[in-house]
């Protein structure tokens, strides 16, 4: 007799969309080849699409017809698929904090996060639940759009406020790594931490939102990063190959603003928890600019111009929120 794989108890499987709808039905037929099925698949259309929705009850037909309805959730609703059309665009940042707080209110007991521009894996549920039991907050691996294995920098230098480039890769005689920071693209935590330190801050709007809540939840569990493929990114993107080892992607100036500015808050969450030391954040803040303008003439020449305007305004905006008296961490849930 085959012995049941282990699965995830009340999955709450989160995509954020806006306007990729090719790239949606490919994460969407992938998710149909998943050996177990989630509780739920929240699906958040920033753009509020009329293509978009039809496309979600086809795949909630799909998904009913291959595995049925569950257990009703809080809502009293028994399908898995649950299509949430925002107003306007939230961005990644509103688009997670939007997708995790229905899932929450549903009643999820994990939150498995993504863009649309990936692939599940067929057996990512099983993998993934093999670390739940004693971790609250894992991040698996990715295959690249080539096909080959995506390096992440797991690993966050807080009073610089920076990736690690140079972490190292091999993931030791733990079989994982301890992380202190967190990626939307296949991250997974569970309802403790989410009721814990909030739900994802969406005032990101695009870029750090995600490292901020891996740093977020490192306050009060042991994030890890697991060896296990889970996903595959089904988007190219062009970059800059350093040495063979590292890429620098090609990115947008809107990326590039928000990279800046963003900074500002998360100085401000730094300063909630007593990490934030002026100096070297400075040099973070420093080295972050020179990659940007390294990236603009090495990936994106061709918006040299308006690529340098835009990390100057997204310096300068940093630099207002670091003093904007309004301003409040995310605060805890409520069950």
């Amino acid at each position: 007799m085959t012995q049941a794989k282990k699965t995830i108890d009340k999955l709450a499987l989160i995509v954020t969309t806006y306007k990729r709808q090719q790239l949606l039905g490919t994460l969407f037929d992938s998710i149909l080849e998943l050996e177990q099925a989630p509780w739920r698949v929240v699906i958040v259309d920033n753009e509020q699409s009329d293509e978009t929705a039809a496309m979600v009850a086809g795949f909630s037909d799909k998904v009913t017809s291959q595995w049925g309805a569950t257990v009703a959730d809080r809502s009293g609703n028994e399908s898995r698929v649950v299509y949430a059309p925002q107003k306007e665009n939230l961005g990644g940042a509103g688009g997670f904090s939007a997708g995790v707080k229905k899932a929450y209110e549903l009643g999820a007991e994990w939150f498995w996060v993504m863009d649309d521009d990936v692939a599940v894996l067929p057996g990512a549920i099983a993998k993934l639940a093999k670390w739940t039991d004693r971790h609250e907050v894992i991040q698996g691996s990715r295959f690249d759009y080539d096909g080959g294995p995506f390096y992440w920098q797991y690993d966050f230098i807080v009073p610089l406020g920076i990736p690690n480039p140079i972490a190292p890769a091999a993931f030791g005689n733990a079989g994982y790594r301890v992380m202190n920071t967190l990626c939307f693209e296949g991250g997974l935590f569970s309802r403790r931490v989410v009721k814990e330190i909030g739900l994802p801050d969406p005032r990101f709007f695009i870029y750090w939102d995600d490292t901020i809540y891996g740093y977020r939840a490192s306050k009060v569990t042991n994030p890890i990063v697991v060896p296990d493929v889970i996903l595959r990114r089904t988007r190219e993107i062009g970059n800059w190959d350093i040495a063979g080892v590292r890429q620098l992607n090609s990115t947008s100036d809107m990326n590039r603003y928000h990279i800046m500015r963003n900074r500002g808050y998360m100085a401000r969450y730094f300063m909630e928890h007593g990490d934030f030391h002026p100096f070297l954040f400075g040099v973070g803040t420093l080295a972050t600019a020179a990659k940007e303008l390294i990236r603009l003439v090495m990936v994106d020449r061709e918006h040299v111009r308006t690529g340098v305007v835009k990390i100057a305004q997204g310096w300068w905006d940093s630099r207002k929120l670091l003093h904007d008296p309004s301003w409040k961490p995310m605060a805890p849930l409520k069950d």
